[in-house]
């Protein structure tokens, strides 16, 4: 019996969206931002522009992933490459959305995520795009973009490993996270909105890009690059320090943050980028979430992080310089910036001090922007609450700790 072609193809895909309905729901609020007009018996009308509608009808493009071959055409792309990569990346988000340090599985649903967001982040209608755009002299064809889409699609997991991970919740407040067109979101603070030219984005080269992306509603994994951790008045649109594409490296998990609760306001400002980055349409559960700017301290861009809450916990971020494995046989290691021995600026001891001198600062700047708001936890046995008591003793000879934590009495 042969096997029926799908046309239907969700560039968000509906596990992914039914995260975000309410519970024992089935729809949720759809909005389309450039909803078009249509003329009808000479009448001209505007068409909807918010829909309760369910994820089979939300997100999708008929056949966005069909491969064509002379007069046949085949959707093995949404079947194969497509089915591989969302059973993974489902498992991943599904465990990581709750991480609270590490525990069974946790590294293989890491193992599994950066390449999901990779095929997440190409897979749109802008993404392929934007593949088209920079892939049309290598690739000629109908199949261009979908072919390079298959190479491309991890190019971004080398920076993203390199980077700060942090996994800040939404669960006390009212307002939770959207989904997007464009679910895994770069921000940089310098590059307006109004600076881009459709598919083009912000660079994730550069060390003011970070990395937004929603796992559910109350939870939204945030990547930092590491030099703007370690000096976050760094010039956000120079190019972070080697900045490439696969590439072996490494990552410490029991370096990754989580357990922040994000204020309603933070929430806001999440979404606010959510949708300002999305191409057309953007959903959630309830409809006064679809319009954070109604709500949200300020619509300012280059703003919205002044008070450094999409930055990691400075205090908790390590200053490692250098990772090194083998066996009896064999040998590898990198700096914290994923140069090997023999490679241009392999433990580069001028940048090393630098580094320090800024991160020292950065972080008891950070201490005081945060003073009295909730902050991240690392694995237990990365001894997290040592890092907090020292921010804590600095905060209280700054003055600066609130009252009621500065008049709790010793236990």
């Amino acid at each position: 019996m042969t096997q029926q072609q799908s046309h239907a193809h969700h560039y968000v895909p509906q596990w992914y969206q039914r995260r975000f309905l309410a519970a024992g729901e089935t729809k949720y609020f759809y909005l389309d931002l450039q909803p078009e007009t249509i003329v009808q018996s000479g009448v001209s009308h505007q068409r909807r522009a918010l829909l309760n509608w369910g994820p089979a009808r939300c997100f999708y493009k008929d056949d966005l992933y069909t491969l064509k071959f002379g007069q046949k055409t085949t959707d093995a792309m949404e079947r194969l490459f497509f089915g591989m990569v969302d059973t993974r990346g489902r498992e991943a988000v599904e465990l990581l959305a709750d991480y609270h340090g590490i525990t069974k599985g946790a590294s293989d649903a890491l193992r599994d995520l950066a390449p999901y967001m990779g095929a997440q982040r190409f897979r749109t209608p802008k993404g392929l795009d934007e593949i088209r755009k920079r892939t049309a002299w290598i690739y000629p064809g109908p199949n261009a973009a979908l072919q390079a889409l298959q190479i491309v699609f991890q190019s971004y997991a080398t920076m993203w490993m390199e980077g700060v991970w942090e996994f800040a919740r939404a669960t006390q407040s009212p307002t939770k996270f959207i989904v997007s067109d464009n679910p895994v979101t770069f921000y940089c603070k310098v590059m307006f909105p109004s600076d881009w030219n459709y598919p083009d984005d912000a660079s994730l080269k550069q060390i003011g890009t970070r990395t937004l992306f929603p796992l559910g509603p109350d939870c939204c994994l945030i990547i930092t690059h590491l030099q703007l951790a370690r000096n976050p008045w760094s010039t956000p649109t120079e190019h972070r320090e080697n900045a490439r594409y696969y590439d072996q490296t490494l990552k410490h998990m029991g370096e990754i943050q989580f357990g922040r609760e994000l204020q309603e306001d933070e929430v806001l400002r999440i979404n606010y980028i959510l949708k300002k980055r999305a191409t057309r349409y953007i959903a959630a559960a309830n409809k006064e979430w679809l319009y954070p700017e109604r709500h949200v301290s300020t619509a300012e861009w280059k703003s919205l992080d002044d008070d450094w809450f999409l930055l990691p916990h400075l205090w908790k971020v390590s200053f490692t310089s250098e990772i090194i494995m083998g066996g009896d046989d064999w040998a590898w290691s990198m700096d914290e910036y994923g140069r090997h021995p023999g490679q241009a600026g392999y433990r580069n001891k001028k940048m090393h001090d630098r580094d320090w001198e800024t991160k020292e600062i950065a972080k008891r700047e950070w201490a005081k922007k945060r003073a009295g708001k909730p902050f991240a936890q690392v694995d237990k046995f990365e001894h997290g609450d040592v890092h907090d008591k020292l921010m804590q003793e600095f905060l209280e000879q700054e003055g600066l700790l609130p009252a009621a934590q500065a008049a709790a009495p010793e236990e």
